[in-house]
């Protein structure tokens, strides 16, 4: 691949991470503070998310795979979402707001498999380039959100009194026009050649790899894996109203740390699969969790702030060290006519299934724990921390350590 080829291809990660990463974290506080959304309403809007990812299967699987060039979908998919974003930009009631919302986020879910394939097509070796690739995506996040509270600091105490997170979505709906504008002169990318084998809709969905839960290993592993996306949605969806409501200073910005420590943690968990293997290793990752959500118990925005910091930094040990290394697992027990479709049910099974039961039950605590004056964020807390403890006793007794094959560990 030459630097040319890789230079377009790390533009266009930059820009759908961007794109995602400039609205969803604040979206919570936005919400809350201009559409004056309750709990139930902000766990509606976020689940659009979950959504969005049990219908990409079909777009892509559907369609891109076997009639569009899968760069110009990419591009007309964002043309639409920069028009929805606008929308939602100038839109003044969650009545309105969220069918914009849901459908922006029908659209714009294939597109992660869409760079995905966009950028492999492009290699000859994806194990040795594409990890230096994707991490622009991450870099792009991380960008949307230093953007947000450093530049424009429109999640500051003066910017939500006067509303002015709603342009974040202005911000995204102008980088979703260049993306879409860019993407057609990416690569070309054509379908692949088409097969006699017709397309069935269990395939897409990934339950021919329903095979793999008859063993009681992975059966735990899928469970445990549902599980615990219940308290990861309380993140998602609460913590940077959380951070703003109880005034810690350029609340987006710092939460990008999480980000940063998602790429060093990224490179370490090979390592770590090597030197204590695969049930310890996941074993930490949902034992992160707790923690976090422990610190975000007891922090606050004075003395202890370095409790909240600290929690938001574990981000990269919560996620890569189970949902990564899970995608490992996940490679190594399914055999060679499984492995698309084992991980196509994990992603259904865990941002799917998993995280639409969790925005639900995040909503239902944010308001059941509301106050006169914001919310008890200390009884809120404790619930994902409570759940995300019962999923580690559970995983841990229930799970059989095991030898993997760790010759997939490099190609992430």
């Amino acid at each position: 691949m030459n630097k040319l080829t890789r230079l377009r291809l790390c533009t266009m990660m930059f820009l759908q991470f961007f794109i995602w990463g400039g609205w969803f974290v604040t979206m919570g506080s936005y919400l809350a503070t201009n559409l004056h959304a309750s709990g139930a309403q902000g766990g509606l809007a976020y689940s659009t998310q979950s959504w969005g990812a049990i219908i990409a299967p079909f777009i892509v699987g559907l369609i891109a795979d076997r009639y569009f060039n899968a760069e110009r979908l990419l591009g007309a998919l964002h043309i639409a979402g920069g028009l929805l974003l606008y929308v939602l930009y100038t839109t003044q009631a969650f009545s309105s707001f969220y069918p914009v919302l849901l459908v922006y986020m029908i659209l714009y879910m294939p597109t992660l498999a869409l760079v995905n394939a966009i950028s492999f097509r492009q290699m000859d070796e994806p194990a040795r380039h594409f990890s230096s690739i994707r991490v622009w995506g991450t870099v792009g996040w991380i960008v949307a959100g230093l953007i947000i509270s450093f530049v424009f600091a429109w999640d500051s105490p003066e910017g939500l009194s006067e509303g002015a997170l709603r342009h974040t979505f202005l911000l995204c709906s102008i980088a979703s026009l260049l993306l879409g504008l860019y993407s057609f002169t990416l690569p070309r990318t054509p379908p692949l050649p088409r097969t006699d084998e017709p397309v069935r809709l269990g395939r897409l969905l990934g339950s021919d790899a329903l095979v793999l839960l008859r063993e009681k290993n992975f059966l735990v592993f899928f469970a445990a894996s549902v599980l615990i996306c219940i308290p990861l949605a309380f993140y998602y969806q609460d913590a940077n109203q959380f951070l703003t409501e109880i005034h810690v200073p350029n609340a987006t910005g710092k939460q990008t740390l999480g980000q940063m420590s998602e790429v060093v943690f990224m490179l370490l968990v090979p390592l770590f699969l090597v030197r204590l293997g695969m049930k310890s290793v996941l074993l930490l990752g949902m034992f992160a969790w707790v923690v976090r959500y422990l610190l975000f118990t007891f922090g606050n925005a004075n003395e202890l702030t370095f409790m909240l910091v600290l929690g938001i930094a574990l981000h990269g040990v919560c996620y890569d060290f189970f949902f990564v290394s899970g995608q490992i697992y996940t490679d190594s027990k399914a055999g060679a006519p499984h492995k698309a479709a084992a991980q196509g049910l994990l992603t259904l099974g865990t941002y799917g299934v998993g995280m639409l039961v969790g925005f639900w039950a995040a909503g239902q605590a944010t308001d059941r724990f509301a106050t006169s004056g914001g919310h008890d964020w200390h009884s809120i807390w404790l619930h994902p921390a409570g759940f995300a403890a019962l999923v580690f006793v559970a995983f841990a007794l229930g799970f059989r350590n095991e030898r993997v094959a760790y010759a997939h560990v490099k190609a992430y």
